[in-house]
Parts: structure tokens; C-alpha cells; sequence
């Protein structure tokens, strides 16, 4: 689960309805502005509408659900405080994203961790699950180690284009690089997961394992 959001809380109240519920506002930039003018409750909703995808992007980038959070975390500390520097030059959920990807790449350097995916969580009682099922989280967790493998700012690019579904346009922004930087990045992603998960298209030849010749077959 992702983790929560931070606790602290400015000194103000919100406005509230007649019937004393808290009004707040259905735009993003409103809450964010709201916040920033000290509405206890605006964060809170703000995170909590977009926390599940930050949450994916943190746990993509990083590799690790532990390392994830404490990014996560981070980087919402780091939008609670900078609120009040929002300009409005981009969307809130692009500047949220672009905090937690720089908290996420901030804390791979830092830490020099190399990310691996934990197994699912799994106990006693729970249906057995059939092959294909198996089989597709076995692959999934194979491409997950893979993209652990590959160079974080590449790693980041290609979790925003490939798995969030974001345009080159809105990576670069989210990213703040180049066009060209986000076209460069996937593509050198794309050619190192190639050869990392070359034995799932050819499944006889793993890495670093010969076929056998077949009888009658010459040395070449």
C-alpha cells in the first residue's frame, strides 16, 4: 500500500458548507492553491486523488517497495512544502510526477541501491493459482528485474512512456529534459532490455547457455 500522506497541517481552517462539511475544490490547481492559503484538508485530498499512480511510478522507478515508499514520502514532504512556489506552468499532477520521479532518481544515487521486486506476498489458505497466471507473474517479475538493471534515468523515462502511458511531450516535462533526451533514454532502455530479456522470445537460448548441436553437426 502506499504510504500516507504527511501530517502536518497549517495553523488555518477550512471553509465549510452550511451543513459544516469541508468544501473543497474539484480542480487540482485549486486544492494546491487552496493548501497554500491554509486549508487543513486540501493536501490530503489533493495526494489522495493521484496517490495510487505515484505511488506505481515510485515503486517502477526504484525497484524496491521499502525504497519506494521513503521516495514517496519524500517527495510528498517536498510538494507539501513547495506548494506556495507553484506557478501554474504545468499540470498539478506533471509537477507532482516530477517530484516523485526526482526523489525516486535522488535516492538510487544517494544510496547506490540496486532495486530488486519482491515476491508477491502469498499464505497459507489462498487459492492455488493456475499456470498461466503463474507463468505471466513469473515473466512479470523477470521484465521488473530487468528494468532494475538498466540505468536509472533511463529506467525513468521508459516507466513514464512505456508502463504510464505518458507522451514523449509529457515525460521530458515531467523530467525536465529534452524531447530528444526522452527519445534517447528509451531508446538505449529499450536495446538493454533487449538483450536482458532476449530468452523470453527464444526460450531454448537463456543467457550464457549453448544450444546443443544435433549428431552430424560440424564445428563451424
Amino acid at each position: 500500500m502506499p504510504p500516507d500522506v504527511p501530517e502536518q497541517r497549517p495553523r488555518q481552517t477550512a471553509s465549510r458548507t452550511a451543513g459544516g462539511a469541508t468544501a473543497l475544490p474539484s480542480d487540482d490547481g485549486e486544492l494546491l492553491a487552496a493548501h497554500a492559503s491554509g486549508d487543513p484538508d486540501a493536501f490530503g485530498e489533493l495526494i489522495r486523488r493521484h496517490r495510487d499512480r505515484l505511488w506505481a511510478v515510485a515503486l517502477r522507478t526504484v525497484g524496491d517497495r521499502e525504497e519506494a515508499a521513503d521516495a514517496l514520502q519524500d517527495a510528498m514532504l517536498s510538494a507539501y512544502r513547495a506548494a506556495a512556489g507553484f506557478r501554474g506552468d504545468s499540470a498539478v499532477t506533471t509537477w507532482l510526477h516530477r517530484i516523485v520521479v526526482n526523489a525516486c532518481l535522488d535516492r538510487i544515487r544517494r544510496r547506490q541501491v540496486r532495486a530488486t521486486v519482491p515476491l508477491p506476498e502469498t499464505g497459507p489458505g489462498e487459492p492455488a493459482q493456475p499456470g498461466d497466471q503463474i507463468a505471466d507473474r513469473d515473466t512479470a517479475l523477470v521484465v521488473h528485474r530487468a528494468l532494475a538493471e538498466i540505468p536509472a534515468e533511463q529506467r525513468a523515462a521508459l516507466v513514464l512512456i512505456e508502463l504510464e502511458g505518458h507522451s514523449v511531450a509529457e515525460a521530458a516535462e515531467i523530467l525536465g529534459v529534452a524531447e530528444g533526451t526522452i527519445k534517447s533514454r528509451c531508446a538505449r532502455g529499450r536495446a538493454r532490455l533487449a538483450l536482458l530479456l532476449g530468452h523470453l522470445r527464444n526460450p531454448d537460448e537463456l543467457p550464457g547457455v549453448q544450444p546443443e548441436r544435433t549428431a552430424g553437426e560440424g564445428a563451424p
